[in-house]
């Protein structure tokens, strides 16, 4: 029988205080995974973390800032203590602080995406595997199609994503032999406050909308089905792989 239960099962989240990370945390939790919220306000994840406990689930929440790796290390260590073991782990977390032509861009620009979108994932990856090493887990990075396809206004971002792609494949090939599989969800444009800047702009919408084959913006519930298969057993078989959820955009 194919199951996506999670029961018993330790979850980490990145970006989970709102938009699509959130949305994923709520769904891992409602199949038994005990989940680790992580952004960088506490704040706003005990409002996430409320709402899973109010549904019957279980979670914790954990600040970090994902650009910076003192950080990181230390939420690890804070995962190893508290739990012993890692079994999940979802690199949702990212920015996009420059809108606007990479000819203009300022050195300020390139490194916070690519500190967030790039280093982050790939010592939370490192960091998480030292934990699965003995049990076995499932690593699933948030791309975009933007790794697929650059978007205009968005270059550097897009090579972020692209880059993520690729270390998704780099690191399914080497953890393999631990049982830990390693793939990427690459969403569409989905209604949240990280798309807002072109959700907002009716024009842009309307641009975007008409690329789109099923006429219509996802909703952030949209993206955490993909995900609970990847994290799932369902998905056993899987790994370097990329889910693409974006309405047909790519096809």
């Amino acid at each position: 029988m194919v199951t996506f239960s999670l029961k018993n099962k330790i979850a980490l989240i990145t970006g989970a205080s709102r938009g699509i990370g959130e949305d994923i945390a709520q769904t891992l939790a409602s199949q038994g995974a005990h989940c680790i919220l992580v952004s960088r306000k506490i704040d706003d994840l005990e409002r996430v973390v409320s709402l899973i406990k109010d549904q019957g689930g279980s979670a914790t929440a954990m600040a970090c800032n994902m650009g910076d790796l003192a950080q990181i290390q230390s939420l690890m260590q804070q995962v190893e203590k508290e739990h012993g073991r890692l079994d999940i782990l979802v690199n949702n977390a990212a920015a996009n602080p420059y809108f606007g032509m990479m000819i203009n861009a300022e050195e300020w620009a390139w490194d916070k995406t690519h500190q967030v979108n790039l280093k982050g994932p790939f010592f939370m990856t490192q960091l998480g595997a030292r934990l699965m090493k003995d049990t076995g887990g499932s690593i699933v990075n948030v791309s975009s199609v933007n790794g697929v396809r650059p978007a205009m206004m968005q270059g550097i971002y897009s090579i972020t994503k692209a880059a993520l792609i690729s270390m998704t494949k780099a690191f399914a090939k080497e953890l393999a032999p631990y049982n830990i599989r390693v793939n990427a969800l690459l969403p569409g444009m989905t209604e949240t406050k990280f798309s807002s800047a072109i959700t907002e702009n009716k024009e842009v919408e309307k641009a975007v909308i008409a690329q789109i084959p099923l006429k219509r913006i996802a909703k952030p519930s949209e993206m955490s089905g993909a995900v609970l298969y990847l994290v799932s057993d369902a998905s056993s078989y899987t790994t370097g792989s990329c889910i693409t959820c974006d309405g047909g955009m790519l096809a």
